[in-house]
């Protein structure tokens, strides 16, 4: 139906299924006949989005850009969370390994997490070049959990901070939200492991569509999104899941980095 909207996620957790059958809910409920579809990876959601088969994406800092390369720059970005803005990842050391700077890390070991991991490799690699480190001299330990999930499980940044607390590693990037997480939970041991360095910042997800999608569903998706209230106790419920407090509109500066990054290493 050309007044509805088929959103896609990608089923990373089972938690997905809770939050957007919640959405769901919230955006009928505000008047959209709106329903969703999930995917097991992000690389199969874009291709439906840039195929017309679906009408929004919630996608990764990743399948955004590529969705607009894709696109030759056609795509419309509709909104990101509060907590998508500044993003930032950690180089974790282990404090014996002598390792005060990212020019401290020629001659180490280095866990690095999947292969399509904003977060945890593909960002922390492009600011340590540009931090003049050369990685031809450090040897990278790198670990491609979930593949196509681009590290929305937190999979492989986990197996970084274990390799890094038995010695395998003497350093390890990971995302700000696992390091405070694990933190958090009591399972990094602050005798053993701190932080020595931490990136610039970046952007995470976003809300694709195509042109397609139209003016009046556009507005109608934003006007819906953007009034959820962590004051309404319904509301807050679905923004603890999603991990934000407020819906914010999109920029694009903060991806900038990430476009770099994929430049200089062909990894489009």
């Amino acid at each position: 139906m050309k007044d509805s909207i088929l959103l896609g996620a990608v089923a990373y957790d089972p938690k997905v299924v809770t939050i957007w059958e919640g959405m769901r809910a919230y955006f009928r409920g505000a008047g959209l006949d709106f329903d969703f579809a999930l995917f097991s990876n992000y690389e199969r959601q874009v291709g439906e989005l840039l195929a017309g088969h679906i009408d929004i994406a919630w996608n990764t800092p990743l399948g955004h850009v590529r969705v607009q390369k894709r696109s030759g720059g056609r795509s419309l970005s509709l909104g990101m969370r509060d907590s998508d803005r500044d993003f930032r990842a950690k180089l974790i050391v282990r404090r014996d390994a002598g390792i005060r700077s990212p020019a401290d890390l020629a001659g180490k070991t280095l866990a690095v997490g999947s292969r399509d991991s904003t977060q945890a490799r593909i960002l922390p690699l492009h600011f340590l070049r540009q931090e003049g480190v050369d990685l031809g001299k450090v040897t990278l330990l790198p670990f491609d959990s979930d593949l196509g999930k681009h590290g929305d499980t937190g999979a492989s940044e986990l197996e970084v901070l274990q390799a890094v607390a038995a010695g395998r590693a003497h350093a390890g990037t990971i995302g700000d939200l696992v390091w405070v997480t694990e933190q958090a939970a009591g399972r990094v041991d602050a005798k053993l492991i701190e932080v020595s360095w931490t990136t610039p910042g970046f952007d995470h997800c976003m809300f694709d569509a195509m042109p397609g999608l139209g003016e009046t569903r556009v507005r109608a998706f934003q006007d819906a999104l953007f009034a959820m209230s962590w004051d309404d106790p319904a509301h807050r419920r679905l923004l603890e899941l999603e991990g934000l407090r407020q819906w914010m509109p999109p920029r694009e500066t903060g991806y900038e980095s990430l476009r770099a990054a994929l430049d200089e290493t062909s990894g489009w």
